[in-house]
């Protein structure tokens, strides 16, 4: 009894601090209107004295959106997409999305710990309990009008909602907190159990259903960023697609023998179908609704850069899906962007900043460059680079006309000279240039989105001709780092803007990183109706607006053409098979949402992380001078993921407060 009296006098302690301070720090939003600051103000209420002060408190519940943008902290960085920087390799550094999938996930200190914050993690629990303040005295607001107050409770209740989404993705079943606690609560309210899974996705869905009639259709030019019904409605349904598949729904291999105070399990043991069909109702209005409100897959209709123009005349049909696909993410807050989260980059340390390569002596009057905001650190894995298919539109190891014999072998592009034989690489491929068979022939979001020898680079308002060996540009610098660079040998250059350049945070171009876009919504769909009615033309034509965008041939076309597969393959019209159709749409979206976080989460969602994520990675000598020495594959870092895994541990703090708390499996 005393020791629950301490916990009861702690919990309290700890409330009456918050609360005092709730509102006192406030940080930039989502968008700078969100930036106001009160003066003079020591109480809660005060927040609310007026429209202007009570806007900063609004600020306040959107600042704990999860940073996806910071490469220390972000949940992208989950999966096998990415690797840091051989410094890593030999320290516990701060990039705690690859520290976890090194298999240094702990219980004392958790990394992107979410639960209460730390590591990474921003505190969703604290997030919430903002959350039931803001919505507990916004209507002291004597002059907001009733329709902004009536969107201002909508954005804050879907918030809520989303930061118990947030929590359930990464420890199951979580703490259900709709009010806030008061100070005078029983040791049972203090001390709250955690809920099954189908009530926390019950909570979620029932509270974002209730915050979507009160949004705006969408958010105006001013307030982007901030939530509408169309980013709403999209969430919504990736949650339900979330709640539909296999690690939620039946999870009887993994979770039967988790189980509540009750002895009930947390997890639901039965598969559902209809939560299939449910996920598909979400998802269709979803899109109907964005598609009817201007949101779309991007096409890029600015001018091109004018180093491009001269490739452009006379090879520009691919050089326009090139433009397509490389603006995609950092032309911001175009029409594909369902939901983004533009961002200050005051903090070096962003995805944009470790991806982007040194500018060359050779454009700076011979002047080294200075390196701060272009880091040369953040890679792609081999795996991922292999992953982006052929040019046909099939994985490597399926497309037969692809060589596996030779394709480590090294080649050299066609001369300059030779116009003709060098017409389909123009602007995509330097002339006489020394790469590996590997990067030719591939589809253009292999050379849109990565960064590798003998392609180009767009930044620094140059396109810079990369040749990734040590001394040449993109590669190794001893005399610059010792340690920043690209440790595989190949770039990212998804999330780099054109335009962005070295030695100062102004020079960076902000964008909007996505929380959701249309493509991943198409995708949803046909992975949802594959899942419903198994493939067929709906499922394919959803695939399909991806691959056209993409410049790579429709589904039913190339894995049905024996030309391709080979005649007799086992492999031959596999999209008219439901598990083949399955792995047809997975794929598709690990290329088409790389290094976005998708693929992590797919692969958990079907219960394959351990699977997948337990190879080492390898990749090019990163740091040989000429290519003989380079195009040599070695191991680079070692990469653990267990069953255990799929669910973060509660920290051993929060369980020795709460002895209500039961901790996840494995921890």
């Amino acid at each position: 009894m005393n020791t629950v009296r301490k916990n009861i006098r702690k919990i309290q302690r700890i409330l009456i601090i918050y609360i005092c301070c709730l509102f006192a720090t406030l940080y930039m939003s989502c968008r700078d209107y969100l930036n106001i600051v009160p003066d003079n103000t020591t109480t809660l209420e005060d927040f609310f004295l007026n429209k202007e002060v009570a806007t900063s408190a609004l600020a306040k519940v959107y600042n704990y959106l999860p940073s996806f943008h910071e490469l220390d902290n972000s949940t992208w960085l989950l999966g096998d997409d990415w690797i840091d920087c051989l410094d890593n390799q030999n320290k516990d550094a701060d990039v705690n999305g690859i520290r976890i999938m090194r298999g240094r996930q702990n219980s004392q200190g958790p990394l992107l710990n979410f639960w209460e914050g730390g590591y990474g993690g921003r505190p969703m629990y604290e997030a919430i309990r903002s959350a039931n303040i803001f919505l507990e005295h916004i209507n002291d607001v004597p002059d907001l009008s009733p329709r902004d107050k009536a969107d201002w409770i909508a954005q804050i209740t879907f918030l809520k909602a989303y930061y118990h989404f947030v929590l359930l993705q990464h420890y199951g079943p979580i703490i259900i907190q709709d009010i806030s606690i008061p100070l005078d609560a029983l040791s049972e309210d203090l001390f709250q159990y955690r809920s099954n899974i189908e009530d926390c996705f019950d909570y979620i869905i029932q509270t974002i259903n209730q915050a979507i009639p009160n949004l705006k259709e969408k958010a105006s030019e001013n307030d982007l960023g901030q939530v509408d019904r169309g980013a709403a409605l999209a969430m919504k349904a990736r949650i339900m697609l979330f709640r539909a598949s296999p690690f939620y729904n039946g999870n009887k291999e993994f979770y039967g023998n988790f189980l509540d105070h009750n002895k009930q399990p947390f997890f639901p043991l039965d598969y559902k179908q209809e939560k299939w069909d449910e996920a598909l109702e979400a998802v269709n209005e979803a899109i109907e609704f964005c598609e009817a409100n201007g949101w779309s897959m991007y096409k890029y209709v600015k001018s091109p850069y004018v180093y491009d123009l001269e490739d452009l005349e006379v090879n520009g049909d691919i050089l326009k899906i090139i433009y397509d696909l490389r603006m995609l993410i950092v032309d911001s807050w175009n029409e594909e962007i369902v939901w983004g989260r533009n961002y200050v980059p005051t903090n070096e340390n962003t995805i944009q900043s470790g991806c982007n390569i040194r500018l060359p002596v050779e454009y700076t009057n011979g002047e080294t460059e200075q390196s701060g905001f272009s880091w040369n650190w953040l890679g792609c894995t081999f795996a991922m680079m292999e992953r982006y298919y052929t040019k046909n539109g099939l994985p490597i190891s399926e497309d037969v006309t692809f060589d596996k014999n030779t394709m480590y072998d090294i080649v050299v592009t066609p001369g300059i000279s030779d116009s003709l034989a060098y017409l389909p690489f123009r602007g995509i491929l330097q002339p006489g240039a020394q790469l590996v068979q590997l990067y030719l022939d591939r589809e253009p979001r292999f050379y849109a989105n990565l960064g590798i020898s003998g392609g180009y680079w767009r930044s620094h308002q140059e396109r810079i001709p990369t040749m990734m060996f040590g001394g040449t540009a993109g590669g190794y610098s001893p005399t610059v780092s010792e340690r920043n660079w690209l440790w595989t040998g190949i770039g990212v250059q998804k999330f780099v803007h054109p335009e962005s350049k070295s030695g100062a945070w102004t020079r960076q171009v902000r964008f909007a990183y996505p929380f959701i876009r249309m493509a991943d919504l198409y995708l949803m769909k046909a992975e949802i109706l594959n899942e419903i009615q198994g493939p067929g033309q709906p499922v394919w034509d959803e695939v399909n607006k991806i691959r056209r965008r993409a410049g790579i041939p429709d589904v039913e076309t190339v894995w049905s053409n024996s030309a391709l597969l080979g005649v007799g393959s086992s492999s031959l019209n596999k999209h008219t098979d439901k598990d083949g159709m399955r792995d047809i749409i997975l794929q598709e979206r690990s290329i088409e949402l790389a290094f976005e976080g998708s693929r992590f989460w797919d692969m958990y969602r079907y219960k394959r992380a351990v699977a997948e994520f337990n190879s080492p990675v390898i990749g090019w000598k990163g740091n040989g001078y000429g290519a003989t020495n380079f195009f040599q594959l070695e191991t680079k870092q070692s990469r653990r993921f267990l069953s255990r895994d799929y669910l973060w541990p509660i920290s051993i703090n929060e369980l020795n407060t709460n002895s209500n708390l039961i901790q996840n499996p494995g921890w």
